[in-house]
């Protein structure tokens, strides 16, 4: 006896929308997965280290290093070699662009996971439906007997129920909280990405970062000092 044949003994005429919910469910979640891990982020100190040595008014040097990072796997790299390669635009073009190119990737990012929270939905549903039918092979069973009821005449149709129920069960908890979680997931990306992106428009802008006036200070400083 084959596997599927065990499974679909304990399970009966429920067995086929399960498997094919719990697959599905499998699938989503590891492909959801896969592809947040290799989108990635950049912090703040990441940014600006990726454009230390850079001029904002040198059109050359960013072209150059939007062609080096448009390549990567990293979402936010992507990100950035997209607003560099549109650092003619004004200002506010850009920040649309960029509006518009971060709400294409929260599709991307959110992609599958309202069908991961809709199998959430009808699995246990679908268990529901199996424990129906359970108990009307067990009732049917019980209108064959023409003595008095035993136990084995009701073990099948309950045990399909009860089995039903709990394989739905058991594929909705995964589902539901793969949704929720990897959707908090992808929205924290995007959240970081619009950062990435805002950061890098203001200092195509030249505005100057914190530390780079301090630095500017005390250099001017150590000048001061030697003259």
């Amino acid at each position: 006896m084959t596997l599927f044949n065990i499974v679909q003994e304990q399970l009966g005429l429920m067995t086929w929308p399960l498997i094919i919910c719990s697959l599905l469910t499998l699938m989503i979640i590891s492909e959801r997965l896969l592809k947040l891990l290799s989108s990635g982020s950049l912090s703040k100190k990441e940014i600006k280290k990726l454009l230390t040595g850079h001029d904002p008014k040198q059109s050359e040097q960013l072209e150059l290093l939007s062609q080096q990072l448009k390549t990567e796997k990293n979402l936010a790299k992507r990100g950035i070699a997209m607003l560099f390669a549109h650092q003619h635009f004004s200002q506010q073009l850009r920040e649309d662009t960029a509006s518009i190119w971060v709400q294409d990737k929260r599709q991307e990012l959110h992609s599958g996971l309202k069908l991961l929270a809709l199998i959430g939905v009808i699995s246990p549903l679908l268990g529901l439906l199996g424990t129906v039918l359970g108990l009307i092979e067990m009732f049917k069973a019980i209108a064959l007997t023409t003595g008095s009821v035993t136990p084995n005449d009701l073990a099948d149709g309950l045990g399909i129920a009860m089995r039903t129920t709990a394989a739905g069960l058991l594929i909705a908890l995964p589902a539901i909280c793969g949704a929720q979680l990897l959707g908090l997931w992808a929205n924290k990306v995007t959240y970081r990405l619009e950062f990435t992106l805002n950061f890098c428009n203001l200092w195509l802008q030249g505005v100057s970062f914190p530390e780079q006036k301090r630095t500017a200070k005390t250099a001017i400083k150590a000048e001061e000092v030697k003259s």
